[in-house]
């Protein structure tokens, strides 16, 4: 089901599950601000938990520890997950999957980032009781402005959905039987999109084309991203991680040399100012990644001479400290 947006796909599904006041929603500390912001404007409590430092997803072990915790204190009740596919890479939903059956929480996959992944046979987006990703331009599969879907195999979820994006319609649009939104999408992004999802598939091949020549000329130089056995990554980012007293130099001269880079995220969410007192347990992990990551050129158009060129100016910059970052 398409919407405006992918932070409405996330909204609209936290409104679907009917979670509220007295509800908490674990999330990771390390993802962009509208994996977070919707869960306060539920009336929810939003519990913020660590990034496994391989993967920069979330980190199992971490969310039940935050599981137990809530439960210990018996003040609210835990009531789902919102996991995000980060850089393109599917969370371990094998584990965190367990982890909601275990505790009865809803699972929500937040493939904004991640669509055309897979776990195994598994793609991205059918993972969880409901998966929502977006259509923003940076992203796997872009239009040329806003758009977003949700996904489910629950057919009355799926019309819950339908209902809230459009002003919370029952049988046609004058007869209103919820409090919901108006969020669709726009037709000409829609045109544009059935277009690029022709030609997805080969952009995705291309991706990996991109990800692998930068991993063989960078590996030994920068600690780079990692896939683990089983997972294929979409490669909406590739990053890397640098010395954070050397992230802004090593920018600098990329720079100097036309060569853009990104830092996603300078700040991770438990720290950001909206969030400052939300629930949490030790996020040391996104703290360290927040100031070490730095994202180089990635899309599916970049030709062999022009990964050889941004790897040389790495590998040049690393140099000239003499030593490996």
């Amino acid at each position: 089901m398409s919407c405006a947006n992918g932070t409405d796909a996330l909204s609209l599904s936290l409104a679907a599950l009917n979670l509220g006041p007295g509800d908490v929603i674990f999330t990771t500390a390390f993802s962009f601000f509208a994996t977070a912001e919707v869960v306060p404007a539920t009336g929810a409590s939003v519990f913020f938990v660590d990034i496994d430092p391989l993967t920069y997803n979330l980190c199992p072990a971490s969310l039940e520890r935050a599981i137990k915790q809530v439960e210990a204190e018996a003040k609210l009740t835990p009531k789902a997950v919102i996991a995000v596919d980060l850089f393109g890479l599917p969370a371990n939903y094998p584990v965190i999957s367990q982890l909601c059956q275990t505790y009865q929480l809803r699972l929500i996959e937040d493939a904004a980032q991640g669509f055309g992944g897979a776990i195994g046979q598994q793609r991205s987006g059918g993972f969880g009781d409901i998966a929502t990703t977006s259509f923003f331009p940076a992203k796997p599969l872009g239009c040329l402005g806003d758009g977003g879907a949700i996904f489910t195999n629950d057919d009355a979820l799926a019309e819950v959905c339908r209902s809230l994006r459009i002003h919370g319609q029952g049988t046609d649009k004058y007869d209103n039987v919820r409090i919901g939104q108006n969020s669709r999408l726009d037709t000409i992004q829609a045109a544009i999109l059935l277009e690029k999802l022709a030609i997805f598939e080969d952009e995705l091949v291309s991706r990996q084309r991109v990800a692998q020549r930068y991993l063989m000329r960078l590996n030994d130089v920068v600690t780079c991203p990692i896939v683990p056995d089983g997972y294929y990554s979409a490669w909406a980012q590739f990053t890397i991680r640098v010395p954070a007293s050397r992230r802004q130099e090593i920018m600098q001269m990329l720079s100097v040399q036309d060569i853009p880079s990104m830092v996603y995220y300078a700040k991770p969410l438990h720290l950001q100012t909206a969030l400052l007192g939300s629930l949490q347990v030790d996020c040391t992990e996104a703290e360290i990644a927040s100031e070490s990551v730095l994202s180089l050129p990635m899309h599916p158009y970049l030709t062999d001479n022009e990964i050889d060129g941004i790897c040389q100016a790495v590998i040049q910059t690393v140099a000239k400290s003499g030593q490996q970052v």
